[in-house]
């Protein structure tokens, strides 16, 4: 992940974890200790999580951005997203893409009744590109109503199978393939390198004189 975020037109990263925030063993705390590019969002009162209070900070964090920036949300950070993406329109541009890992259900069957001021799930589209991870045994979320929130966000379901909320406890430590994802999501939104030098130049510096010109 190091390299394709530190390259120069690569987009920021920024986690944006759930209620309690993400301990010294989450997946998204080691991310941001091996890559200075990737950052949390302090969204505050992380135990006491309010709607509007999480999506104007995620909003200053996201406008504060020198780069296009793709969000890496967990938990009912994936909500706050969602409710972003429905109350900034005028920053859209600014999210190249969005890792969704392990939304919790915030309207049918909540386990915590902080996640209740988060629901319903907000029904709009996200207007940039988004995988949204999901767990066959999530105590938080069934497989099935997760499906549902990744076909009204119009995200690309990944299955993670059997692991749990898909944090510490889950024992994924820097989570290899949460990695692999967040690259798939850079490669599809950065800029493919230019070529260092045109044809004609490239020919001139090997002393071959002109680049042969193409028969009329």
């Amino acid at each position: 992940m190091n390299d394709l975020a530190n390259a120069a037109l690569a987009p920021a990263l920024l986690t944006v974890p759930g209620i309690d925030n993400s301990g010294p063993g989450h997946w998204q705390t080691i991310w941001e200790r091996e890559d200075a590019a990737c950052r949390r969002v302090h969204l505050g009162a992380w135990s006491a999580p309010g709607r509007e209070a999480w999506v104007s900070r995620l909003n200053s964090a996201i406008a504060a951005a020198t780069r296009p920036v793709i969000l890496i949300a967990h938990s009912l950070g994936c909500h706050a997203v969602g409710w972003w993406n429905a109350a900034e329109p005028e920053l859209l541009s600014r999210v190249a893409g969005a890792l969704l890992v392990a939304p919790p259900d915030v309207e049918y069957a909540p386990i915590d009744p902080r996640l209740r001021p988060f629901g319903p799930v907000v029904r709009k589209r996200l207007a940039f590109p988004a995988l949204l991870v999901a767990s066959r045994n999530d105590p938080y979320a069934s497989y099935g109503h997760a499906r549902r929130m990744a076909r009204i966000w119009g995200a690309r379901m990944v299955d993670a199978g059997p692991m749990g909320h898909i944090n510490a406890a889950s024992g994924l430590r820097d989570w290899p393939y949460g990695k692999y994802l967040v690259q798939r999501l850079i490669a599809a939104v950065a800029p493919p390198p230019r070529p260092l030098l045109e044809a004609g130049a490239l020919a001139t510096l090997l002393g071959q004189g002109e680049a042969p010109r193409s028969p009329r």
